[in-house]
């Protein structure tokens, strides 16, 4: 994070104009001392600068449609947490190699979902690969409605929590396994119901423990929702397939319009963000992702690694470019175009209904 001066008026207006002149022009910030925290990342890494361009691009896109039916819905703390991540690293610093910026750290953000998902990776990928039975278990209830969306997703994390907390107990005493596992919770949307199906994916030691969790899950959730046939335990094969898939985000985006026909040749997928906001309030403030029964090792605490610069550059994200634009040189900053077929989905594929 960077305690970054206030854009000043010349900025905003040179803004609107450097991406067509690309000439070069005298900063405003010109060898002002600012200060940065972290490592940043690594500036020559281009399939990751692409990445990141492509995830902003999505993210504004997205986002914009979530404040409109945030709006519509009025939900005024949505629109705030929506603009918030909105602005997530719209201004970069640039210095010695490195990328700097500030992060929302908000959950649906992708730029920032990215580095989440990466940290989780290399925080539990060391541990959980000496696991010899490891299975991965995805838990189920029946399709509802929107209005019983945050009723259904606090309920399951309760019972969850229940189960863990019961056998650690048996374990205890001897007259059972204690389990141990990460679970996530997740929700996707079908568009032509109009339902939702929150459910977990869980990742445990052995399948023994996939088994305990899903038969107390049964007993605990009636037949009439949660069904047997629904509920379902298989071996991990790729750790880290399935670890990704553990510990993504809780909402798939982009929705085909047919469930049930996902291979349909000509089908486009859509964007429904009334549905996704659904999906996010219901999730607000939650524990989506845990580990129970271990823990890991601890790490040595790191201390901010604060640094002042007194040379550097500062980029600001445009969007009619789809990059980062220098305030002095007018360059942009990783050369990224989208493609047609993601120019078309952001354009006209983005589902505004309120659902």
């Amino acid at each position: 994070m960077e305690n970054l001066p206030g854009r000043s008026r010349i900025e905003r207006g040179l803004l609107d104009t450097l991406a067509q002149r690309r000439t070069g022009v005298e900063s405003p910030l010109h060898n002002i001392p600012i200060v940065v925290s972290g490592l940043g990342s690594d500036l020559h890494n281009t399939g990751a600068l692409f990445g990141r361009a492509k995830r902003k691009k999505i993210t504004q896109a997205m986002v914009l449609s979530l404040i409109d039916v945030a709006t519509k819905k009025n939900k005024p703390d949505r629109v705030r947490t929506y603009w918030n991540t909105y602005h997530c690293q719209s201004r970069i610093i640039t210095a010695n190699d490195r990328l700097h910026g500030k992060y929302c750290k908000n959950r649906f953000c992708t730029l920032c979902s990215s580095i989440r998902k990466a940290n989780l990776i290399n925080k539990y990928y060391p541990y959980i690969q000496t696991w010899e039975d490891s299975h991965f278990l995805t838990l189920t209830v029946k399709a509802i409605p929107a209005k019983e969306l945050p009723r259904y997703c606090k309920g399951m994390l309760k019972l969850f929590a229940k189960i863990i907390d019961k056998h650690r107990k048996r374990g205890k005493r001897g007259k059972g396994i204690a389990l141990e596992g990460i679970r996530s919770l997740e929700c996707n949307f079908n568009p032509k119901a109009r339902t939702y199906n929150p459910h977990f994916h869980v990742l445990v030691r052995s399948r023994q423990m996939a088994e305990a969790i899903k038969q107390e899950w049964l007993i605990r959730f009636p037949k009439v929702h949660a069904r047997p046939y629904a509920q379902h335990i298989r071996k991990v094969e790729d750790m880290t397939k399935d670890l990704i898939e553990t510990i993504k985000y809780g909402s798939k985006i982009f929705t085909e319009p047919d469930l049930r026909r996902k291979e349909a040749k000509g089908e486009s997928r859509y964007v429904y963000v009334s549905a996704l906001d659904n999906i996010l309030t219901a999730m607000a403030g939650r524990r989506i992702f845990d580990r129970f029964g271990f823990n890991l090792p601890p790490k040595e605490s790191k201390s901010p690694n604060e640094r002042h610069l007194i040379e550097y550059n500062i980029w600001s994200y445009e969007p009619r470019t789809s990059d980062w634009v220098n305030l002095e040189t007018g360059e942009t900053l990783t050369g990224f175009l989208p493609s047609k077929e993601l120019s078309i989905l952001l354009k006209t594929q983005i589902d505004k209904d309120l659902q």
